[in-house]
Parts: structure tokens; sequence; C-alpha cells
């Protein structure tokens, strides 16, 4: 029987006492053959709860919102349009962050307590005729209000709309709680965190990243230091 003091919010969530227990060990060389032993498989087998088997698993010593900003800074360059609803706190924090960085951020405002409108979403992107848009950004689960948007209906309006920007999903709170297809939906980036549906330890900022997402890399103009996916990915 556990003895924790039960936590009712979103995160950071109790840690099972064998996950507690299992991590009560001595401390291990990070860079010797024998943790990258440990670790590949630990990030292939995290695939399947972001839905994935195309994308690429990145984690950062961070929290979520150091996921959002590694999100955006490999993949646009200053300028970039952004297409984003805002909906709540954490969708409203990300629209904070893009324009703190220089991007073109093109804000669809909805009254809390809603989801991410697709229908607006699709107008938006048949409007773009120009190809501004770079990437369309969804909180999945605000937890400010408690809401879940559809994200298999806003892929389905980026279609109708025949409209090529990237699709970052914010599934920090919803990952390993509730259903997420990444490949399904055709998402680019999803961004999470190690203290909520993963039920770990805070620190650790946990994202999937499509090959398109990659590829923008190339052209990605935005600094980046400590939050450069190819200095991650080849640590």
């Amino acid at each position: 029987m556990s003895t924790q003091n039960p936590v009712f919010i979103p995160g950071p969530t109790n840690i099972p006492d064998r996950l507690r227990h299992a991590m009560n060990a001595q401390t291990r060389d990070h860079r010797a053959p024998d943790f990258v032993e440990t670790l590949l498989p630990i990030l292939e087998d995290t695939k399947d709860v972001f839905g994935t088997k195309d994308g690429t698993i990145i984690t950062f010593p961070s929290s979520g919102t150091g996921g959002w900003e590694a999100a955006i800074t490999n993949t646009l360059s200053p300028g970039d349009a952004v297409l984003v609803a805002r909906y709540g706190m954490f969708s409203h924090r990300w629209i904070d962050m893009c324009e703190r960085h220089g991007l073109d951020v093109r804000v669809i405002d909805c009254s809390w307590g809603a989801g991410a409108p697709a229908d607006k979403f699709e107008e938006a992107l048949k409007s773009d005729t120009l190809g501004s848009i770079k990437a369309v950004l969804v909180t999945h689960n605000e937890t400010a209000t408690g809401v879940r948007s559809d994200i298999g209906a806003i892929r389905r309006a980026m279609d109708a709309a025949e409209h090529d920007a990237m699709l970052f999903i914010d599934c920090v709170s919803s990952l390993g709680s509730m259903p997420f297809e990444m490949d399904a939906w055709g998402v680019d980036i999803a961004i999470s965190g190690s203290q909520k549906g993963f039920m770990l330890y805070t620190g650790m900022a946990i994202l999937a990243a499509s090959p398109k997402a990659l590829a923008a890399m190339d052209a990605a103009e935005l600094p980046r230091t400590f939050f450069d996916f190819r200095d991650m990915m080849g640590a």
C-alpha cells in the first residue's frame, strides 16, 4: 500500500512506488557504453506512447516550456508566421513565447472553455494564399480549463485547406493520460514532459519530431544553443 500524499492536480503527479524504488540507484556515467545500451531502447519504446513509428524522440533536461522553445527555434526563422488559437493560459503562453522570438503570430481568440476551432483554422489557412504560415500550434489538453481539442479535426482542416504548414502539438498534460496518435494525425512535433502522464520526476521535456520537422532545421534561423535538436540527437 502506498503511503504517498495524493496530489489531485494535472502534474506533478504521484510517482508509483515501484518507479520510485527503481530510481533508487547509483549514479551512472551518461557517456559510458552501458548507459547508451539502456537509453536507446527506452527512446525507441517511447515512440509507442506518442503513436509514431516515423518520429524521432528527443529529450532535454527542462520543463515542457523548454520543449516548446526547442520546437520553434529548431524549425522556424525570425518573421515566420504561425497560426495559434488562444483558449486558455497555456495556449496564451505559447503565443507569448512566439512573440518574444520575433515570429509573426496570427491569433484566433476563442472563449475559454472551448477547444481549438478546426473551422477557423481551415478558414485562416485557405486565406493564406502565399503560404506564409509555417506552423500551426495547438494545445491538446488545455490544463487551465480542462478542455481537450480534437487534433484529428485540426489535421483534416489543414488537409482541406491544402496547406503545407507544420503541426505542433502541446501534449504536456495529455500524453500518457489520453489517446495520442502522432502519425495518424499528421503531427510534426509533439511536446510533453516527464511529470504528468509519464508519472516521473519533474525536469525532462520529451518531444517527438517528424522527418518533416527535422528537415526544417536546415533553413531555421532562430538562435538556439541549449535546445539544439542536432546537438541532443548526437550526444
